[in-house]
């Protein structure tokens, strides 16, 4: 297509950002209508995506998602499930670290609640999907600035291409420059911690068991992967996690074996370590007249739970549901009462995982003793209730509250 056919046509949505949450939506979109006019503008090229050594844990619902989208399928195979989780409280110099509580990993038989993925397999996947399904890839761009008039919106992007279109989405991260320009406001504040990401390779296998050892400096979490290799989602207070991620190996690999413990036999880094800033990012608003915020330009909070990636994907198949069903109904997908519909359905569901993530980490990130006790006898009590473990289990795999229906399998 020519510059000025681009220039010309006006789209239906277009997506700023290529991640997961712009795929799905933008996927979502097309398998549902396939008459809909779809682009997705991404600051990355496709081949950039395989650089991505990060992995996710990828909840029940998820993966029903992308099943139904027809993603699933192309890496399932690498996929490693999340058989058993356990939890335990303790402090570094403790010998032995009580499990406090454990959870069976199926919320049906043979379903696993999550899978724990490569993001390079995952976002791989959707693009390549996106694209068969005909939506138009724009990369590598951003949008640089945006007004709405009357039925549409003026998008201008960083080539000096210009797009039209009825509605557009920003899942351009936490960071969102275009929720910025939307002049939509926030509430943040910075926990003065960092979370490190690294892989590491172990003697024995891990049986498909996580663990999330809570220490006062913050949640050290094991999330297996397939063969003897694990993931950490190490939290610790900032000046020391640069100090840790910059260091020596062997300084590094000292301080992870008194974290990890021994019960997987020598632990080898493998790749590198990665340390980055943990917040409380909630957006005031989710939607002004022909735009909405999807994916960590609307909510970004602490790893925890491990549900920002998922919290991500129940906003991609809510928004899709909605201009879906706004578009049979002829309605203007872009109008603010339509949008109204998604920030309704996604803003109390984003926000009370932000408040929870943020009890939980004050709770569980320090040295009172009181505190310790408590929450000891707290995790006690719901160790010996399986009704409320079983709860518990369908809120970790994102299958409770109003659910999307591509996140319980169903076609919209």
């Amino acid at each position: 297509m020519t510059q000025a056919q681009h220039d010309s046509a006006t789209l239906d949505v277009l997506v700023a950002g290529g991640g997961y949450v712009g795929l799905s939506l933008a996927l979502a979109l097309k398998k549902s209508d396939p008459g809909i006019a779809v682009a997705v503008v991404d600051t990355r090229p496709r081949a950039a995506i395989a650089k991505d050594l990060r992995c996710s844990a990828i909840a029940s619902a998820a993966e029903r998602m992308l099943t139904q989208l027809g993603v699933w399928q192309e890496f399932a195979a690498r996929a490693q499930p999340i058989n058993e989780m356990i939890i335990t409280d303790s402090r570094l110099r403790d010998v032995v670290r009580p499990v406090f509580l454990t959870f069976s990993g199926e919320v049906a038989p043979g379903e696993p609640f999550a899978h724990m993925v490569a993001n390079a397999d995952m976002v791989g996947a959707l693009h390549d999907k996106a694209r068969e399904a005909c939506v138009e890839m724009i990369a590598p761009d951003s949008v640089t600035f945006f007004q709405t008039s009357g039925e549409s919106v003026d998008i201008e992007l960083a080539s000096g291409e210009t797009r039209t279109a009825r509605l557009m989405v920003a899942a351009d991260g936490v960071r969102s420059k275009l929720r910025d320009l939307a002049g939509i406001s926030t509430v943040r504040w910075e926990y003065g911690q960092s979370g490190i990401v690294c892989t590491v390779e172990h003697e024995r296998p891990h049986e498909g068991r996580a663990e999330e050892h809570f220490l006062p400096s913050g949640p050290f979490a094991i999330l297996p992967l397939t063969g003897n290799r694990s993931s950490l989602v190490w939290s610790e207070k900032t000046a020391i996690a640069e100090t840790l991620v910059k260091g020596d190996d062997f300084t590094f690999e000292m301080e992870l074996e008194r974290r990890f413990g021994h019960h997987l036999g020598k632990l080898k880094i493998a790749g590198g370590r990665h340390a980055y800033p943990l917040s409380l990012t909630l957006a005031r608003d989710f939607v002004k007249p022909r735009f909405a915020l999807a994916g960590d330009a609307a909510h970004g909070i602490h790893p925890i739970s491990g549900q920002g990636l998922n919290l991500g994907f129940r906003d991609a198949a809510a928004l899709a549901e909605i201009i879906v069903e706004a578009r049979r109904l002829g309605l203007d997908i872009g109008a603010f009462n339509v949008l109204e519909q998604y920030e309704r359905w996604r803003r109390f569901d984003t926000f009370q995982m932000g408040v929870v993530t943020d009890v939980l980490n004050r709770l569980f990130s320090n040295e009172s003793d009181m505190l310790r006790a408590t929450r000891d006898f707290g995790l006690g009590l719901v160790e010996r209730m399986p009704g409320l473990k079983k709860m518990f289990i369908r809120e970790a795999a994102g299958l409770s509250g109003e659910v999307p229906r591509l996140l319980t399998g169903e076609a919209i």
